[in-house]
């Protein structure tokens, strides 16, 4: 059935979108799969890459690879993380043969009353500026990971990065078109352009860009440890400035602040176990949307087709009302993990999808109880899926003069409706869009994958596991592949999915599969850049090797030795 998956595939495309002339593989597909034996590293940037690599030549785990990517990345791809963000991430301990999940996401300010909001005539918390701004936890997410998982010192795993840093590295192509959209929104906060506006303004396409103050930040977290920016002079700066300001985050938040062990969760797809983290990120939106979809027979339906699509956007539409009502701290909540992620509520909610009609809303539910993306994968069999963001884009705009990187502006995702699991309250931690993810098989790793893309994560997740088991994709292909993605729904900031939402669908899909979607009631948007950002690393046991992917959306490099 795999080989006639394949075939319906190259038939559906063949006559609507070819990536290049390859003699090999599925026309959208825009390059193969990179294949290793002792290591591979796949992130959204060249340079990191390499870097991640080189770390793992000398020796260093791929955590520590991980690290030194992730600083790396701060530097090169700022409109997407840094060291002002927070932090997801998932581990195979290769000696233990266990999952290790990492919550390194930050608290938000004990001084600010959700009263403040409505004092100051707001409704919602604005996207920018000092207010959603919460605890950076990615720091602190390094070092939780360093000192379970590490080999080489700090000192080593940052010094790339600082030396780049103070050397200056070119600017690529994606990331300097959506740094000139965060210059137009956040630059004029104060601080922003002394670091991020070289000349007055965005750097450009291969331009040489320098950041000296990030570089003596890194230098200081490499010699100092994760006190030095929790407890020494970079959380005194941050907290002078941001009470300059008008904002509430504080010396004494950065110093309480600390990370959590989680235990990743699981749902069986077609006898493959696929783990997320538990709320207060999304990530189990994916494992509730494949228990729905796994009733079907989506290998019949074939991809691209209009009944694959409507099935697999309903199946979304229903998760995501629950989303919105459930996910959220745990320390303030009692979520019902296990039964939203149980085979029988997948099969009640299952109920409720018309096969020939697109549902305007759903309910949730009855139950009790911008960013990067990274993987590496070492020698001995570590992997590692990492996520980490300042959320949108850049972050909040607040830049703390002399340190090099922006805070997030995270803050932004709780709600203000009174008696919601997600309400804003002092020392809580958000509603979280940044989901890493993993797929074990007879309780051996298989896949460390990711997709970077906001609220848009848990369906693209479930879009890369059905197109590798149910299609037949390879790696690179199940990335290239055209994508759809539904906007719209019920959100855990307190907005209501009415209308149905709007359905996206990248070029590649035909005509007559857009019609009858708009038949069956579905609202098409054509959105440019929602797509996200994906890289993975697969491990064949039968042939003892690492395929990496990274897509042609992003900058990024999947390499390996």
């Amino acid at each position: 059935m795999k080989i006639i998956s394949r075939l319906l595939i190259l038939l559906t495309f063949s006559f609507v979108t070819h990536a290049y002339d390859r003699v090999t593989g599925a026309p959208f597909a825009s390059r193969s799969e990179v294949i290793a034996q002792q290591g591979m590293a796949a992130t959204s940037q060249p340079l990191a890459t390499q870097v991640a690599l080189d770390i793992l030549k000398q020796g260093g785990s791929a955590v520590d690879a991980a690290i030194a990517a992730n600083a790396m990345l701060g530097l090169v791809e700022p409109t997407g993380c840094g060291i002002g963000g927070d932090l997801f991430a998932i581990v195979w301990d290769a000696e233990t043969k266990q999952l290790h999940g990492l919550n390194a996401s930050g608290r938000s300010p004990a001084a600010l009353k959700a009263e403040y909001f409505t004092e100051q005539g707001l409704t919602t918390i604005p996207s920018f500026g000092p207010l959603p701004v919460s605890v950076p936890g990615a720091v602190d997410g390094w070092f939780s990971l360093h000192e379970k998982f590490g080999r080489l010192p700090m000192t080593s795993i940052l010094s790339p990065a600082i030396e780049y840093a103070r050397r200056g590295y070119p600017v690529s192509e994606v990331v300097a078109y959506y740094w000139q959209m965060n210059v137009d929104r956040i630059g004029e906060y104060e601080g922003f352009a002394d670091v991020f506006m070289p000349n007055g303004k965005a750097p450009t396409t291969g331009q040489i860009f320098k950041n000296p103050s990030l570089a003596a930040t890194y230098e200081k977290i490499a010699t100092g440890g994760r006190d030095a920016f929790y407890k020494g002079d970079i959380a005194r700066v941050i907290g002078a400035y941001m009470k300059e300001q008008g904002g509430f985050l504080s010396y004494e938040d950065l110093a309480a602040h600390t990370s959590e062990w989680v235990e990743p969760v699981s749902t069986n797809y077609r006898g493959y176990d696929v783990w997320e983290l538990p709320p207060n990120g999304q990530g189990i939106a994916a494992l509730q949307i494949l228990n729905i979809l796994e009733q079907y027979d989506i290998e019949g339906m074939g991809f691209g087709s209009a009944d694959y699509i409507h099935t697999f956007v309903e199946a979304k539409k229903l998760a995501f009302e629950d989303r919105a009502k459930y996910y959220a701290d745990p320390a303030f909540n009692d979520i019902p993990v296990s039964a939203l992620i149980s085979k029988d509520y997948a099969q009640k909610r299952r109920a409720l999808i018309n096969p020939d009609k697109a549902a305007k809303r759903y309910d949730a539910g009855v139950v009790e109880g911008d960013t990067i993306y990274l993987t590496v994968a070492d020698k001995d069999g570590n992997m590692v899926s990492l996520i980490q963001s300042n959320y949108r884009g850049m972050g909040s705009g607040m830049t703390p003069p002399e340190l090099g990187f922006i805070l997030q502006n995270r803050g932004e995702l709780f709600t203000l409706a009174p008696n919601h699991f997600n309400t804003y309250e002092p020392k809580k931690r958000p509603f979280h869009t940044i989901i890493p993810a993993m797929v074990t098989r007879n309780n051996k790793p298989w896949l460390s994958f990711g997709v970077m893309g906001g609220a848009t994560q848990p369906q693209m997740h479930a879009q890369i596991v059905v197109n590798l088991i149910d299609f037949g994709m390879n790696l690179q292909e199940a990335g290239d592949a055209p994508r759809f993605i539904h906007v719209g729904s019920s959100s855990p900031t307190g907005a209501l999915m009415k209308d149905g939402g709007e359905l996206s669908m990248e070029t590649g899909f035909a005509t007559e599969v857009r019609r009858t979607l708009y038949e069956r009631g579905h609202q098409l948007s054509d959105k440019l850049g929602i797509y996200g950002g994906y890289q993975a690393i697969l491990y064949d046991a039968d042939k003892q090797v690492y395929f990496g992917a990274s897509e042609s959306r992003k900058d990024g490099q999947a390499a390996g030795y």
